[in-house]
């Protein structure tokens, strides 16, 4: 079956986080007539997410976040914005989507629907109480949850699990985080730099338990009483669960859309359907965008490169996105990092080569990657030039 073209229609936009004002942005770059229509289930404001876990010590509200205001936006860029719409379903035959207003028709969609928190299926008769902050509308409920010296456990001790544990020791409340590894970030970190960063948070006041997970989570008076694996127990009055995210692709999948870890795209990020197009941490990015195993990219300086390549393609030239080594800055204080990773399955070892250097040496014995701690991080370009080179 033939899909419908409709091509005096809008550039349709599915989503108000970065990655989806972001490609409105690059878009209106290129083209100021095209008519585009960004569909958003909240208020449609900007804000940029990584600055969720970094705003209790910076004194930042939830409110204060908001660095432009959807009418704002709205002015700026010439869009529409229609503002707590539901997407009940995608007609890419019709190239049509049916929303909670009504039916809008598309020249091209561009699905910018983000990642969920992934759940814990936790037992106790409090485990609907644990947070996830993955938005401003969270966190601003995980803020009002905080009372003056309050007692917060964090589950996980990843890249947000560290923020966060960085964010609130700083602000004097008492903090916990658990996680099954023996150090924090060991997905990313050599572990001598997980120990570095264990010990300078700790340092903070930030009690770790590693080796061990969260079974059951109870309200008892005024306060929680969470279990672990390994059989003990500990009271606080909130726990916020930062175990990774995974991709939106609801959506695209009723819609019949090719989707794996996230909606698969090609390098010139078309989905397996015409004029349909995706980026963002919905996205499985193709292997030949990525240098490696296709994969998905939740980060800031995917999306930026991701949106000017799709904008040159929604404006007729068709481009394919290419992304470079993107260095990744971790937002704790207590020791600054930077990380280059390898892509993944990449044969090889960390090799300590400096204070506050790490290279990644892959088996051929050619520098893939780095990790820069404290004041070396201001390292971070001649590293990535050396590994580019």
């Amino acid at each position: 079956m033939t899909a419908q073209r409709h091509p005096d229609g809008p550039v349709l936009v599915v989503g108000s986080g970065l990655a989806g004002w972001t490609a409105v942005r690059e878009f209106r770059k290129l083209d100021a007539i095209t008519p585009v229509v960004l569909v958003t289930a909240d208020t449609g404001d900007f804000y940029g997410k990584p600055a969720l876990s970094t705003a209790l010590a910076q004194g930042r509200t939830p409110a204060q976040l908001v660095t432009m205001p959807a009418e704002q936006m709205r002015e700026t860029l010439n869009v529409t914005v229609m503002a707590h719409t539901h997407i009940t379903r995608l007609d890419v035959q019709a190239q049509a989507v049916h929303t909670s207003e009504g039916v809008l028709t598309y020249r091209d969609l561009v699905l910018a629907t983000g990642a969920h928190p992934i759940r814990l299926d936790l037992g106790g008769n409090a485990a609907a109480e644990v947070m996830s902050v993955n938005d401003l509308a969270s966190y601003t409920v995980f803020r009002q949850s905080l009372s003056p010296q309050a007692r917060v456990l964090v589950i996980g001790a990843g890249l947000i699990g560290c923020e966060f544990a960085n964010d609130l020791v700083a602000k004097h409340y008492a903090v916990q985080v658990v996680d099954p590894n023996a150090v924090p970030l060991a997905a990313l970190l050599p572990e001598a730099v997980g120990a570095q960063l264990q010990a300078a948070l700790q340092a903070l006041g930030v009690q770790w338990r590693f080796g061990t997970s969260v079974q059951t989570v109870d309200r008892l008076d005024d306060g929680l009483v969470v279990t672990f694996a390994n059989g003990q127990q500990t009271e606080v009055d909130v726990v916020l669960s930062a175990v990774g995210l995974r991709a939106d692709v609801a959506l695209a999948q009723a819609a019949g859309l090719t989707t794996e870890r996230g909606i698969v795209v090609d390098a010139q990020l078309q989905t397996s359907a015409a004029h349909v197009y995706a980026l963002g941490d919905n996205t499985q990015y193709a292997s030949d965008s990525v240098g490696g195993a296709a994969r998905t990219l939740p980060y800031v300086l995917p999306i930026m490169h991701a949106g000017k390549a799709l904008a040159q393609t929604l404006a007729g030239t068709p481009t394919a996105v290419q992304f470079p080594l993107m260095p990744v800055a971790i937002k704790t204080p207590a020791l600054p990092l930077v990380v280059a990773s390898a892509a993944p399955g990449t044969a090889g070892a960390w090799q300590a080569v400096d204070e506050g250097l790490w290279h990644f040496v892959a088996a051929e014995g050619q520098v893939r990657g780095f990790v820069l701690s404290g004041s070396s991080t201001s390292r971070r370009m001649e590293q990535a030039k050396l590994v580019t080179a």
